[in-house]
């Protein structure tokens, strides 16, 4: 499946290009306390090594803000201040160092708004304005009668307006839903009317199950027709969940290049327990980066040793033994209990020569 991706404009966020055939970056935010400092450094270290490329961090009030700094300092991503209601804490957050501000029309006056976009144009910060479903403008709800894609749509590009007038260019917008069918929607009608980037995401998906299924399919769906220059998967959950869930639907569509597990469901010809095995790797490859190859984790001989010989390393498991293979060759019959180690031996292997290749 080749995606054809929308042609937008490519802003810069402290360093990292967004849009204009920059890859899709993967962004979350911090759940810490933004006050207690260590903690949401430790938080923003474990989101980068996941895999994030830009971290989002609530500015509530000036301890916020104070602690905003010391962040900044020891990130090695751009840092991304999310303020609502009060301009003054966005105007403090880019004195504190950050790569960019996240507004909501919904909460913050076109007077504020034009303040924050004159300081951002000034140092040249980016802005996004994100519209959510939730917190519309009282105006729009009024027009429309309910957040429809039209109601979304119409506050983003009042507000996008208003920046540009004021001399900020380095924005990007989102007009997220709840409801999958209805952010797909409000993408869609907005993808129309402006090339400016896009943050995609299904706002308040839900827990760390029905969440990722929500946000699959519908940031699947956009991504799929193109749509979507930056993305974060919303879970009530560790944030690196998160990351990890927005790999694995950028990888699913050829837009990430990354490990990837293949193993089979389980059925009654199964016999050996291969979910844990699978577990035990999938555990041992989130510690640390490796390439973007293949691994085929198979149980049964209906399926597995052809899939097993497709991917780049892969074990067709039987009963008490199985078969190793290694680029489309079996290579040596392995025991059950050494399957797990093994595997890892290979996988080493592979990303030591991959690493002296580059």
């Amino acid at each position: 499946m080749e995606i054809k991706r929308r042609k937008t404009r490519q802003i810069n966020v402290g360093g990292v290009t967004v849009g204009g055939g920059a890859p899709v970056r993967v962004q979350s935010m911090t759940n810490t306390e933004t006050a207690d400092a260590d903690a949401t450094i430790k938080q923003v270290r474990k989101l980068v090594k996941a895999g994030c490329e830009l971290v989002r961090i609530g500015v509530t009030d000036k301890a916020s803000v104070r602690a905003l700094k010391k962040i900044i300092a020891v990130s090695s991503v751009p840092i991304i201040a999310d303020v609502h209601f009060n301009p003054k804490l966005a105007i403090d957050s880019f004195n504190a160092g950050a790569a960019g501000v996240r507004i909501n029309p919904g909460n913050i006056s076109e007077e504020n708004i034009t303040q924050i976009a004159r300081e951002a144009g000034k140092r040249g910060v980016a802005i996004r304005v994100g519209v959510n479903a939730g917190s519309l403008q009282k105006s729009l709800l009024k027009k429309y009668g309910h957040p429809t894609p039209e109601a979304l749509a119409e506050s983003a590009l009042g507000a996008v307006r208003l920046i540009a007038t004021a001399g900020c260019e380095n924005i990007k917008v989102s007009v997220k839903a709840s409801s999958a069918g209805a952010t797909i929607d409000s993408y869609r009608l907005l993808s129309q009317q402006t090339d400016l980037p896009l943050h995609i995401g299904v706002t308040e998906a839900g827990p760390l199950l029905s969440g990722t299924v929500k946000s699959s399919v519908g940031l699947g769906i956009l991504l799929a027709e193109g749509i979507g220059d930056t993305m974060r998967v919303s879970l009530t959950t560790d944030p690196v969940q998160e990351v990890m869930v927005a790999k694995e639907i950028l990888s699913s569509l050829g837009l990430l290049a990354k490990i990837e597990i293949i193993s089979c469901p389980t059925c009654a010809r199964t016999e050996t327990d291969l979910i844990e095995l699978v577990e035990d790797v999938e555990e041992a490859l989130a510690k640390d980066f490796w390439p973007p190859i293949k691994v085929a984790i198979m149980g049964c001989v209906v399926n597995g040793p052809g899939e097993a010989r497709e991917a780049d390393i892969g074990v067709a498991c039987g009963k008490g033994r199985g078969v190793l293979f290694r680029f489309g060759k079996p290579v040596k019959n392995v025991e059950e209990d050494d399957y797990f180690e093994e595997l890892m031996k290979e996988l080493v292997t592979i990303k030591k020569n991959w690493r002296e290749r580059i």
